[in-house]
């Protein structure tokens, strides 16, 4: 599905992830950790392909196809879904239009015509229910005075009405408590398929308590150092990255 190759990238001439190799097949659940810097959130923003970064070198391809000089709205339309650590407010657009605006623009995008009303509703109805979301919620400008918890279950509920083949989650821990943290995870272990595969992006190990990963991997100054699966994360808890960048040293 994802497929990435010694890949360079970073902000004008400076590469701030130095050979990344990743490959990432349906139904997988992959675990991105690093310390503070490391190049979490910029490898997120480059597969999604935030116009800031810019790829130096390497292949990034998606089902096959390369997808280094697709704009976002190209990739979200491929079904790439990339769920930010800190969501923007967009006052006077409810959540409910703005999910009905993006899933039709996917649709004209694929040349299908817009999602008929009742099928529409029908599915907000459906996704609204399995994530435990008030009706209510979906009514409100988006992000307009959320609390970080109501963010993220926002993100989640996207998720859920765009269906995409890769979602990627960037931090999607971060602020939360531990009962938000919970309906966060179940509503992302609700949505995973052999069809589609997910790749967290986290800094600590509580979340994956609950999303559990095939595969963790160590990102240490713009590079996978060590993959594993969950133990993995456990032994990152335990020892924090220290014991990991000496071992790099001693290699």
């Amino acid at each position: 599905m994802l497929h990435i190759e010694n890949l360079h990238a970073g902000v004008e001439e400076k590469d701030i992830l130095k050979g990344i190799n990743l490959d990432v097949k349906p139904g997988e659940v992959h675990a991105i950790m690093g310390p503070n810097g490391s190049g979490k959130s910029t490898f997120a923003s480059v597969i999604s392909g935030k116009e800031e970064f810019e790829v130096h070198k390497g292949i990034m391809e998606f089902e096959g196809e390369d997808i280094t000089e697709l704009d976002p709205e190209e990739r979200a339309h491929k079904g790439l879904f990339l769920s930010f650590q800190y969501p923007v407010e967009i006052p006077g657009v409810t959540v409910t239009n703005f999910i009905k605006t993006a899933i039709n623009e996917t649709r004209k995008a694929k040349g299908l015509k817009e999602m008929p009303a009742g099928e529409m509703l029908k599915k907000i109805k459906e996704k609204a229910d399995m994530l435990e979301i008030d009706r209510k919620f979906l009514s409100r400008s988006l992000n307009e005075g959320f609390s970080g918890g109501e963010k993220k279950r926002n993100e989640i509920f996207q998720l859920a009405m765009m269906e995409p083949k890769l979602a990627i989650l960037d931090e999607t821990d971060s602020g939360l408590d531990i009962d938000a943290l919970k309906v966060v995870a179940n509503g992302v272990n609700k949505l995973k398929s052999k069809d589609n595969a997910i790749i967290v992006i986290t800094h600590y190990q509580r979340l994956l308590e609950y999303i559990v990963p095939d595969f963790v991997h160590v990102l240490v100054d713009g590079k996978i150092v060590k993959s594993g699966d969950k133990s993995l994360a456990y032994e990152l808890e335990e020892k924090g990255y220290d014991w990991i960048k000496e071992e790099m040293k001693a290699v």
